[in-house]
């Protein structure tokens, strides 16, 4: 049986918070609403776009309002994912351990555009795979099941900083190894279930072994 690693990519692999919140706020100024801060921000990604819009914008705000900033929004996003982005410290050479032995891909909520524009220049040669209408976001486990075939595994880790993604792996079937660094606290990572933790990107490698194999 053929194992891969696939991770989340916004609070896992890259701090990407700062060009989300300029995002959101060009679209929420473009359309006449107050802007939102980082800590607000980091509890609002996660979960999508569309879902990352709805709770920016004002209590209330219709579901055709949401469309409006979110059709404003993504494009915007898509065009300046990379300007503040960057890999977490350690990221690359916990991948660089990773690639030689397992199959890697990347598998996020967020638009698949600006998912394949950030993998192509930060992480070329992964299988990066975003949010579009043919596949479910996660926690449905879609994502996983058409990322492993692509890498050709058989089974997974799944590494992510959240609780969408405890969820996600465990509605995959697969262990969830789950990053500190990220978007979420311990403890909200810790009430969804989670079970395996990584304080430090430079033990990723070890970390994931001990869950493959069962140490």
């Amino acid at each position: 049986m053929k194992t891969g690693i696939l991770f989340d990519l916004d609070g896992t692999l890259l701090n990407t918070l700062e060009d989300l919140l300029d995002a959101t706020n060009y679209a929420l100024a473009q359309c006449g609403y107050p802007l939102r801060t980082l800590p607000e921000l980091r509890r609002f990604v996660g979960n999508g776009a569309e879902n990352q819009i709805r709770m920016s914008l004002p209590e209330g705000a219709s579901p055709e309002e949401v469309q409006r900033v979110l059709k404003i929004y993504k494009p915007y996003y898509t065009e300046h994912c990379q300007i503040k982005t960057r890999p977490y410290d350690g990221i690359m050479e916990a991948l660089d351990t990773l690639k030689d032995k397992y199959p890697i891909a990347v598998v996020s909520n967020k638009p698949d555009g600006a998912v394949k524009t950030l993998c192509a220049e930060v992480f070329p040669g992964f299988y990066a795979l975003g949010e579009t209408p043919d596949c479910p976001r996660k926690p449905a486990p879609d994502m996983v099941f058409k990322a492993c075939r692509a890498i050709g595994a058989d089974t997974c880790v799944y590494v992510g900083d959240s609780e969408v993604d405890v969820i996600t792996a465990k509605n995959a079937g697969v262990p969830c190894l789950s990053v500190l660094w990220g978007f979420r606290d311990k403890e909200e990572i810790e009430r969804a279930g989670g079970e395996h933790f990584c304080e430090d990107p430079r033990l990723l490698p070890r970390i994931i072994e001990e869950i493959i194999h069962g140490e």
